[in-house]
Formats: structure tokens, sequence, C-alpha cells
């Protein structure tokens, strides 16, 4: 799934680099921890978080996400977006809390899998 078709769906508005909304979305990760994001976060991913700190880019960057959207309305630090514009990443901010676009972006892109019951 592109970029483009989560943010049709998710009331975002593009912070940083609108010319990558043709990005391919592999999945999501929804986290605050910046070090848990860098353990579990996989390329291709948007990430979901609060945080509006410079950190996030750099985290973003090293992971290869496909975008940072904060969430609950929040605006990134003036740092936050020139470290974003220099490093290529892509930053969206939403009004929806971290719960709401979790639960979106996983009705868009996710498969279920009810195969064998609990694991």
């Amino acid at each position: 799934m592109k970029l483009s078709e989560i943010l049709q769906q998710l009331d975002a508005a593009v912070c940083t680099h609108p010319e990558r909304a043709d990005t391919e979305v592999t999945g999501g990760y929804c986290g605050d921890l910046l070090s848990d994001v860098i353990a579990n976060a996989q390329a291709g991913q948007v990430w979901v978080t609060i945080q509006v700190h410079s950190n996030i880019v750099a985290v973003a960057a090293l992971k290869d996400l496909a975008a940072v959207i904060l969430a609950n309305g929040r605006k990134p630090q003036e740092d936050t977006l020139r470290k974003a514009q220099e490093q290529n990443v892509t930053l969206l901010t939403s009004p929806m809390t971290s719960f709401e676009l979790a639960g979106k972006i996983y009705t868009m892109i996710a498969h279920l899998d009810l195969g064998s019951g609990c694991r």
C-alpha cells in the first residue's frame, strides 16, 4: 500500500517530504519508547508516536521507516522539522489518538491469520 492511500484515510497532514507519497508501506509500529522502536520496527513501516523531538528522526532514518505519524495533533519541534528535511524522513501529524491511528492502519494493511487459534 502506498503512503498516499494511508494519508487519505487518516486525516493526516504532511509536514515534510510530500513528494514521498508514493513510498510503499509494509506495516506499522506504535510506540513512544525509542529503544523499543529501534528493536522492533521494520523498514517500510509507518511509526505512530507522540514524541516530537529530533531523536525520532534519527530512529526513523536508522530503521528506514516509510513515515513517522505524530498522534494527538502534536506538532514537531523546529529542529525536528529541519532534521527530517535533511535526512529525507517523512513526518505527518494527525488529530487522531495513537489507538485510533494504529487501528485504522491495521485494518488498511494487515491480514489477520485466523488459522489454528492460540499460539
